[in-house]
């Protein structure tokens, strides 16, 4: 049988300066992420489209759900196969092509994944499971583009 799952999300409109969208500049793109009994996200377009930088877009957004994704999956997969992790970080890579259209998709996502593990016997295993997490993330499987990763694994 097949479990379900369903997330609520509400995304409001904060960017309203007073004449709404009387044209492209007359409005600002920021945008409120609400889950309830959860901290707001603000947030904007990128900077090239008119964004706020100092709020989170979309596309980073994205970028990071991939890397948390990816990150949950490993560490699970590093406890179930005797692997120990005590440091993670992820500096991800998110290429998108803006289209002549004005649309645009995501080229890639490139995770770069540096590991530390307690013993230097589990590095090798360490590494291997990226693949397999990359095979379970719920968010990778989700997307039309490829999510590489190219980890790096050091021990204590």
């Amino acid at each position: 049988m097949t479990k379900q799952h369903e997330y609520k999300t509400t995304v409001k409109w904060t960017g309203n300066k007073g004449e709404g969208t009387v044209n492209y500049r007359t409005y600002e793109r920021s945008h409120t992420v609400s889950i309830i009994n959860k901290a707001d996200i603000l947030c904007s377009s990128d900077p090239s489209f008119r964004g706020d930088p100092t709020r989170y877009n979309p596309e980073e957004l994205l970028v990071a759900s991939l890397s948390s994704c990816h990150m949950l999956w490993y560490l699970h997969l590093c406890s179930e196969a005797g692997v120990i992790v005590t440091a993670y970080e992820d500096n991800a890579t998110g290429i998108m092509l803006e289209t002549a259209n004005g649309g645009g998709h995501f080229k890639q996502v490139i995770l770069h994944p540096h590991v530390t593990v307690k013993d230097q016997s589990m590095k090798n295993k360490a590494n291997e499971l990226h693949h397999q997490a990359n095979k379970l993330c719920f968010i990778a499987n989700s997307c039309n583009f490829p999510v590489k990763h190219e980890p790096v694994c050091d021990s204590d």
